[in-house]
């Protein structure tokens, strides 16, 4: 039996010596313990090496053993060897060796018994095939791997998304200049030409009707049917006739059209930039172009340290306040709600949204948003099937939501409105005589009682209120009879009345005269 053995360096292919051993499986390790003991149980019949790096590395020599095809190389050591030799041929890949089968005609062997012989042979690699300097192996086994690598994630030129980071970033840094251009030339030759500006809202219609008549004494001989309706065109000559506006020098309208060319120039770089970005997001991530835009989607990769498969490492909620930072730690410092979302918002499906499904929506979409990144990072398909298929159920989520409001809540939430049986219920009233009278249903002396009562009443706390005023000027009349006595002023008394304090002269006490009657 023959063995066919791959390696970096070239194709090997080896006798077996013993099939006897081969039968023990879970003993064969041993016999490879040694590159003596290897040599007893096989032995190197051919090896063909690669001349360069290059021929091995090249995508004709590994990819088509990846994908369980023959090359032009393997196929001819084949032909050469095997056939010739008339022993079946043993192979690791089960896939490879039917093409071998169906193509050459040679009866191939895969099993668990081949496997341990392969990995017996790997682990002795060095004895079994002379000629081969262990140097030279490891730098074609590195090499190898890094080019399998590529393969295996698909690399391609068209797949890098830092041409997506750097398109979305000038594209942004186009549009302020691009304002800012416009108004200053707005407000420049609004000096000159001040009615245009309101009858022409467009701004690269308004530079390049600048650019094609420049004074404004040329507009009523100026043909502008390319660039205005017909109804706009007679308003612009009619207000250019009878303008407000001040008088220019040829050099101001010079400078004036140059910069409007520099705006034509720049928007049309613009449209042509935002093309490249559309083509170079529907290549790279097709579903998240479906589900939330190009432009969005582009955002969201250059806010995720410019890379899709950063991107793909977030959690939904994190793609959905991707661009909010400073509104969720403001947020969580002040303790109040967190922000719904932050780049997601200008999405096409949240900005359809009423304002109290808004959140509910862009949870939803940042959710589904997150599985169209892994989708498109990770997966081998490049079609935006699932991306068509989640914005589909989206969308039939938000008509559903957006139709609750119609729906009448029960005791589930989930049954509809059910129409009531409309019963006309009629009722028999009696005529009430008393509405016929707009006089008061009080009587005039209750009336009277009552006025009475109230007189009574306001006369009562008005006595209160002289008692207590009295009250409170014999309590001050004492208290300064008091003080007077202590400071010993024997001559004056005060006297408090309502009217006020006054200071009278006493007079002069007579002393008692002394009893003289004894008392038996």
């Amino acid at each position: 039996m023959l063995v066919l053995f791959e390696t970096s360096v070239g194709y090997a292919i080896f006798k077996v010596l013993n099939e006897k051993k081969l039968q023990e499986v879970d003993s064969l390790w041993k016999e490879f313990e040694t590159p003596e003991k290897a040599n007893k149980i096989v032995k190197l019949k051919h090896f063909e090496k690669f001349q360069d790096t290059a021929e091995a590395l090249a995508e004709k020599a590994f990819t088509a053993l990846m994908e369980g095809k023959i090359n032009k190389q393997l196929k001819k050591v084949l032909k050469k060897i095997v056939k010739e030799a008339h022993e079946p041929l043993a192979v690791a890949d089960a896939k490879l060796g039917g093409v071998i089968k169906e193509k050459l005609n040679l009866s191939c062997i895969h099993s668990p018994v081949v496997n341990e012989l392969m990995r017996g042979i790997r682990s002795q690699m060095d004895g079994l095939i002379p000629g081969v300097e262990p140097r030279e192996m490891a730098a074609m086994c590195l090499g190898l791997a890094h080019s399998l690598s590529r393969y295996r994630l698909k690399f391609s030129a068209d797949k890098v998304d830092t041409m997506i980071v750097q398109a979305i970033s000038l594209l942004d840094d186009l549009d302020k200049e691009l304002n800012n251009y416009i108004m200053r030339c707005r407000e420049w030759y609004g000096w000159h030409f001040p009615e245009l500006g309101k009858i022409i809202s467009d701004n690269l219609t308004y530079c390049k009707c600048l650019q094609k008549v420049g004074d404004r004494k040329n507009f009523a001989s100026a043909t502008l049917s390319e660039l205005l309706p017909e109804e706009v065109e007679a308003e612009v000559k009619a207000a250019a006739e009878i303008s407000m506006g001040t008088e220019v020098s040829e050099e101001d309208i010079c400078n004036i059209l140059h910069l409007c060319t520099q705006v034509i120039e720049i928007s049309e770089y613009r449209t042509q930039l935002y093309e490249y970005l559309q083509n170079r997001m529907m290549a790279i991530a097709p579903n998240v172009t479906v589900m939330v835009g190009e432009l969005v989607g582009a955002r969201l990769i250059a806010h995720a340290v410019g890379s899709l498969l950063n991107l793909a490492k977030h959690a939904a909620s994190t793609v959905q306040i991707l661009g909010a930072e400073k509104a969720l730690f403001r947020a969580l410092k002040s303790r109040r709600d967190t922000p719904k979302y932050g780049l997601i918002y200008h999405a096409s499906l949240v900005g359809q949204t009423s304002p109290k499904h808004k959140g509910k929506i862009s949870r939803m979409l940042a959710a589904k948003t997150v599985l169209a990144i892994r989708y498109d990072a990770f997966g081998e398909d490049s079609s935006s099937a699932m991306g068509v298929e989640n914005r589909a159920k989206l969308e039939a989520r938000l008509r559903s939501l957006e139709d609750r409001g119609i729906r009448k809540i029960s005791g589930t939430g989930k049954a509809l409105a059910k129409a009531e049986k409309y019963e006309h219920k009629s009722e028999v009233k009696t005529y009430d005589p008393s509405g016929d009278s707009t006089l008061p249903t009080c009587s005039k002396k209750r009336k009277i009682e009552q006025v009475d009562k109230d007189e009574e009443i306001t006369e009562k706390k008005a006595k209160k209120a002289k008692i207590k005023i009295k009250e409170e000027c014999e309590k001050h009349f004492f208290q300064y009879v008091e003080l007077s006595i202590r400071l010993s002023v024997p001559n004056f008394a005060v006297f408090y009345s309502s009217a006020g304090i006054k200071r009278i002269k006493e007079e002069p006490v007579s002393e008692e005269e002394p009893c003289t009657s004894v008392a038996v």
